[in-house]
């Protein structure tokens, strides 16, 4: 039968502190007295991650299930493996770290009782450093701003989402594709609620700075032509600028004469119009490189083995192997 409860939780290289994570996890989930399954998907970890998931499947079957990739493709590829693979009408997403507690998602479980089809999370005091937390906010706003995707605390990974949001999710083909914000365009009656936040039990971030840019900035290409638009409207008012300055100039040199002063001026707004003529050029090239990816169509992950029990009537071992392609093509 199909659970009630679905936890996706991505894992890369967390062997550290994997068995923390069972010993809290387990306990919380068997404590809400509802059907639940914890579906695990190894993102090509290097270390010892998948001997330690495959010893939890053998001693907890029933509920456990571990989708293992033939590579690494990153955490929102693993996610996205994950509502493929996940039965429950209520699906939650964890990270492994424990930074976000597992005894939290009982409070998300009733707020979707409530009706809501998908609850955010916001951490009550993060525990992360001071420049992490001040980026986050300030990569937030200017998100919002540009794609009108209204999440609080982007960068936490504790969310609940209905099986409505998930099944269409599940039938998008993008390449690259932020999963919160993909999820929050589809939800009817989003909500977000307060969560504890603690440090990471073991390991470190998997993001560093040039991570959390990436990512935003394929979020705001992936949800919006803003920054498109944006660039078309400032090259129109350079163009403004410098065609008055152009006739300035030349008004200048029939009554004044030529100004050989000016010159180191004149120097600094060709670099400045150079400067703004790259930015349009990458920028343009982000757009078109999204559309290359897209028409490639190529698998966006491959799943080599999954661990699940059998269903009644099947031989009692590990599904095939399988190769899993772009979800609705």
């Amino acid at each position: 039968m199909k659970p009630e409860l679905s936890v996706v939780i991505p894992i890369y290289n967390e062997q550290a502190g994997l068995q923390a994570l069972f010993d809290r996890l387990y306990p919380a989930l068997d404590a809400l007295g509802a059907s639940y399954e914890i579906v695990f998907v190894n993102d090509g970890s290097r270390d010892n991650s998948v001997s330690i998931l495959a010893e939890q499947f053998r001693a907890r079957p029933d509920v456990t299930r571990v989708v293992l990739f033939n590579g690494n493709y990153g955490q929102h590829m693993a996610i996205l493996a994950g509502f493929e693979a996940s039965r429950g009408e209520i699906m939650v997403t964890l990270d492994a770290d424990l930074q976000n507690p597992p005894e939290e998602i009982k409070h998300l479980v009733a707020k979707m009782r409530e009706g809501y089809d998908y609850v955010g999370s916001i951490r009550r005091k993060r525990q992360d450093s001071a420049w992490r937390t001040y980026a986050s906010k300030a990569m937030n706003h200017l998100r919002e701003k540009i794609t009108n995707i209204k999440i609080t605390d982007q960068g936490n990974m504790l969310r609940a989402y209905g099986r409505n949001v998930i099944d269409l999710v599940n039938q998008c083909g993008e390449v690259n594709t932020f999963v919160p914000a993909l999820a929050y365009r589809f939800a009817r009656k989003p909500t977000e609620i307060l969560v504890e936040h603690e440090e990471r039990s073991a390991g470190e971030s998997k993001y560093s700075l040039y991570s959390l840019i990436r990512l935003n900035f394929d979020l705001v290409t992936g949800f919006s032509l803003v920054p498109l638009q944006l660039f078309s409207m400032m090259g129109m008012l350079l163009a403004i600028g410098s065609g008055l300055l152009v006739l300035a100039l030349l008004i200048r040199r029939v009554f004044l004469g030529a100004e050989a002063e000016g010159l180191f001026t004149l120097f600094a707004i060709a670099f400045f119009f150079m400067g703004v003529i790259l930015f349009g050029i990458g920028l343009l090239g982000e757009y078109i490189g999204r559309i290359f990816q897209q028409v490639r169509a190529r698998p966006r992950y491959v799943v080599q083995t999954i661990l699940q029990q059998p269903a009644p009537g099947q031989p009692p071992a590990a599904a095939e192997a399988v190769e899993k392609r772009t979800v609705g093509r």
